[in-house]
């Protein structure tokens, strides 16, 4: 279960997932220099919109896509806050694939796999560079790209993934339908 997690803070503490139960959490890696960076936006507003009815967002930054968030955790802070205003609360950069991927990727993958990409401008790109890299690229449920969403509802079930090229306000759709 979803509250069975705990991850460090950008500020060294540690947040129990379990302080969440009740919440509607949307759960994402982040990146400050990759092309879906803008989508900071739209994730601060759904915070300032619905964070008073419940909605919590578990943000980490993840530099395992193109070296895409190289800075310290302060640094990463600075950039979204002066950049995006961001209010919600970041986590300590991580891993959410691999040998060293925190524990609760591990159990966000398995409850929601990859199923595919949207209709986006970077789809095609993406999908001819995972390709190129490995053919099963689309059988694994492996993170693909930074600003991969998760949202669990609240009964701590992951009820949703969403890729990178996501439409945005399907995300919101999703949230509102949960609080």
């Amino acid at each position: 279960m979803i509250y069975d997690y705990k991850v460090a803070t950008a500020k060294g503490g540690e947040l129990s997932l379990s302080d969440y139960k009740g919440k509607v959490i949307l759960v994402v890696n982040t990146a400050t220099g990759c092309g879906f960076t803008p989508q900071y936006a739209p994730i601060e507003k759904l915070y300032e919109d619905y964070h008073d009815q419940g909605l919590e967002i578990v943000d980490i930054p993840c530099n395992q896509f193109g070296g895409q968030a190289p800075g310290s955790d302060d640094e990463i802070h600075e950039f979204c806050t002066l950049h995006y205003n961001t209010t919600f609360p970041q986590m300590k950069k991580a891993d959410v694939n691999g040998a060293n991927e925190l524990p609760l990727y591990t159990y966000l993958k398995s409850q929601k796999g990859f199923e595919g990409f949207e209709e986006h401008p970077f789809k095609a790109l993406l999908e001819k560079m995972f390709s190129e890299a490995d053919p099963d690229w689309d059988k694994k449920s492996d993170i693909k790209w930074n600003f991969t969403k998760f949202v669990v509802d609240r009964e701590g079930n992951v009820v949703a993934r969403f890729e990178p090229t996501a439409d945005m306000a399907n995300v919101e759709k999703c949230i509102k339908a949960l609080l």
